[in-house]
């Protein structure tokens, strides 16, 4: 919105170089940058126009999430591969393979989901 009111401020220098650096990383101006916080706080909303939002951190957090399972998967895979490697099976050995094979199929379901999440979380978070 279009700010015509003026409110002078007075600040120390450092303080001004902060306030100038931060805006500038966020890509506004240094008077919208001190106007947003502002009327954040007053509202008690306290996301910045270009700063992160709770939707950004939980994007962060499903993709972390993602890696592990596709850790998982990757590890059950290679003890899949080495099962499977030749040679005489060992007692057991099919009955673990069946568990990986079910444990794989599960971690290619959880790495779906968590997908569709991030993307449905990064979709709300653009719309807003």
């Amino acid at each position: 919105m279009q700010r015509t009111a003026r409110v002078d401020v007075r600040y120390s220098v450092d303080e001004k170089r902060e306030i100038t650096a931060e805006a500038q990383r966020i890509g506004l101006a240094g008077a919208h940058f001190v106007g947003a916080v502002v009327m954040a706080h007053l509202h008690g909303n306290h996301q910045l126009p270009g700063g992160r939002t709770p939707v950004d951190d939980l994007v962060d957090e499903v993709a972390a999430l993602r890696m592990q399972v596709a850790r998982i998967g990757t590890n059950v895979n290679q003890i899949a591969h080495r099962l499977n490697a030749g040679g005489d099976p060992r007692p057991g050995d099919r009955d673990l393979l069946a568990e990986a094979g079910r444990i794989l199929v599960l971690a290619r379901q959880a790495a779906t989901a968590i997908d569709t999440t991030a993307d449905m979380a990064a979709s709300t978070g653009r719309s807003d």
